[in-house]
């Protein structure tokens, strides 16, 4: 893994959310998309080399919806960038972890993703990123 690529904060609403963390942050939302197939709009926002992934539910039975219903608002989970996500996916499955999908799927911001299971991460979601060469 090369670095933290972003931490993702489940959030009620992206309308507001975004002005909170643009002045908490001192910076400007640069994307706002929706990811049809996790029924989910995500906005990044991003200072210096550290960027934030808002996430907020496009539906009532959504993921990000199921989360905050049980957690509230927060913490989703922490991203890795990695160069190869197929090789790092290997990696995990021969040491042991469970990841979520069995293959790379298509993710915000132009990225391939995997999640691992957080059970076996001390209960942190954890997401592997690549840049998505088709994007």
């Amino acid at each position: 893994m090369d670095k933290i690529e972003h931490i993702g904060i489940a959030v009620k609403s992206l309308d507001e959310a975004i002005p909170a963390y643009e002045k908490l942050m001192q910076a400007v939302c640069y994307k706002i998309e929706e990811v049809v197939s996790e029924h989910v709009r995500t906005a990044f926002l991003a200072a210096g080399p550290n960027k934030i992934e808002l996430l907020e539910s496009t539906t009532s039975d959504g993921v990000i919806a199921r989360y905050i219903e049980r957690k509230g608002e927060g913490l989703h989970h922490i991203a890795f960038a990695v160069q190869d996500i197929v090789s790092e996916m290997d990696r995990l499955l021969q040491s042991g972890f469970t990841l979520l999908n069995d293959k790379p799927k298509k993710g915000a911001d132009g990225k391939l993703v995997c999640f691992v299971h957080p059970k076996q991460t001390h209960g942190v979601l954890t997401e592997l990123c690549m840049d998505d060469p088709d994007a």
